[in-house]
């Protein structure tokens, strides 16, 4: 496919249309389609519904059951004295209803178990954090893929259309037995290793679109892009351990391995109440009518009583106890959990602020290096010219060039992303931090 860089990028504006796509719209596109997110907000929804499940632990509990029954009913009975057979045969309806209530005075695990439902709403609530921070990464990092991969295929074009001139200069030079035919080969080989490299820029290109478009549901059109010199920011404040300090009080996935090792405690706690009595507070109303029974007698029967009813648990099979060492097993992993979570954000902190400051150092040297490349190849251009230089020079400096230049746009949006990986790490990132990024792009 033999489009130059102008060419390739109207394409790409005619795809998604006369307006390219920023960042900041990418990402609302994202919120709105990235199925992960959906699923988060909807196990979020659930995890809130623990709370009242945990409350109905401790509330009255209230059942009616209703009956109505046909009994056929045959008696006959047997005197001493004849007659020896008497009896007879009665047909009639029962009717009757009863309702039950129970309030828990003590229960041990039922208080647990809402204590642990407060956790468990917790937990929900940081889950859904972190998968927000997380579609912000996706997103940004998804965008800027698709951004270095148009920059690798441009890069590529641009290579290929210098070594055209160059082959071209080249033959020309061979025809007035002012060059070798080693140097026409030179270029024709370069030209036809850039082709390879221009046919594999482009599949990687629409991998990446199609990267993009999971996210947001529809293939990315033409996308906003870093125009002109990057401005460079230092983290604020400059100190990654202070960095590191705030991520352990705020990351999420830090609280949410907080809060489960809470949870394994208080497991302990609820199935060692699985020894203790119950208390409850019972009532019942229950009414009963029979439309003729023995002897064709009708009957209206109405109960009432109220009491206190303790339940006292003396062996249940080794059960309580297993759940017991179970319970405290866990409460054991938890921990070791937690503190591998712990390690992990300070780590993952560490890693973020690297990324950011050494970026800033990596970025600013390749901008020099870019400027130096631009200047060799000038030089070895005019040096070809005045016969100092061959073929292979121009060609090589040609190289370094465009590396270079394809270095500088991937540290650019490498230092971008690890500032919001930072970010992220203290559980502060949202979306002023990506329309702050959006503001670099035009």
């Amino acid at each position: 496919m033999k489009l130059k860089s102008t060419a390739f990028f109207i394409l790409l504006a005619a795809i998604g249309g006369a307006q390219a796509a920023d960042l900041l719209e990418t990402y609302h596109a994202a919120q709105a389609n990235d199925p992960v997110i959906a699923s988060a907000f909807a196990a979020q929804q659930a995890g809130e519904e623990k709370s009242s499940q945990g409350r109905a632990l401790l509330l009255p509990s209230v059942n009616l059951n209703a009956n109505t029954t046909y009994n056929d009913t045959n008696i006959q009975y047997r005197p001493a004295q004849p007659p020896f057979f008497t009896g007879g045969n009665y047909r009639y309806n029962t009717h009757g209803y009863n309702v039950n209530l129970v309030q828990p005075l003590f229960r041990q695990q039922n208080w647990m178990a809402y204590s642990e439902s407060e956790l468990q709403v917790a937990v929900s609530e940081a889950q859904y954090k972190v998968a927000e921070q997380e579609l912000v990464i996706r997103t940004a990092q998804a965008y800027f893929d698709v951004l270095i991969a148009e920059d690798s295929v441009q890069l590529a074009q641009a290579q290929k259309a210098a070594i055209v001139e160059q082959l071209a200069q080249a033959k020309r030079n061979f025809e007035v037995g002012s060059a070798t035919i080693t140097d026409t080969h030179e270029a024709q080989a370069r030209y036809d290793l850039t082709g390879a490299q221009e046919i594999a820029a482009q599949n990687n290109l629409e991998i990446k679109r199609r990267v993009l478009q999971q996210l947001t549901n529809s293939l990315p059109g033409h996308l906003k892009r870093l125009e002109g010199e990057l401005k460079l920011e230092m983290p604020q404040p400059a100190d990654m351990e202070k960095w590191i300090a705030d991520a352990q009080n705020s990351n999420p996935q830090l609280a949410i391995a907080q809060a489960y090792a809470q949870l394994a405690e208080k497991e302990v706690e609820r199935n060692r109440g699985g020894h203790y009595p119950t208390v409850d507070l019972v009532a019942n109303y229950g009414k009963n009518y029979a439309t003729g029974g023995t002897f064709g007698l009708a009957s209206d029967t109405r109960n009432t009583n109220i009491g206190v009813q303790l339940n006292m648990p003396l062996f249940q099979g080794g059960a309580v106890n297993s759940k017991w060492r179970e319970a405290e097993a866990n409460r054991e992993r938890a921990q070791q959990d937690l503190e591998s979570a712990r390690r992990n954000v300070t780590l993952q902190t560490s890693l973020a602020y690297f990324g950011v400051v050494n970026g800033m150092a990596q970025v600013q040297a390749l901008q020099q290096a870019l400027v130096s490349s631009t200047s060799v190849l000038e030089a070895t251009k005019t040096g070809q010219e005045v016969g100092v230089r061959t073929n292979l020079d121009v060609l090589n400096a040609q190289q370094q060039l465009y590396a270079t230049r394809r270095d500088l746009y991937q540290s650019e949006y490498n230092y971008l992303g690890n500032m919001l990986r930072l970010k992220a790490a203290v559980g502060n990132l949202d979306e002023a931090d990506l329309a702050k990024v959006n503001q670099a792009l035009n």
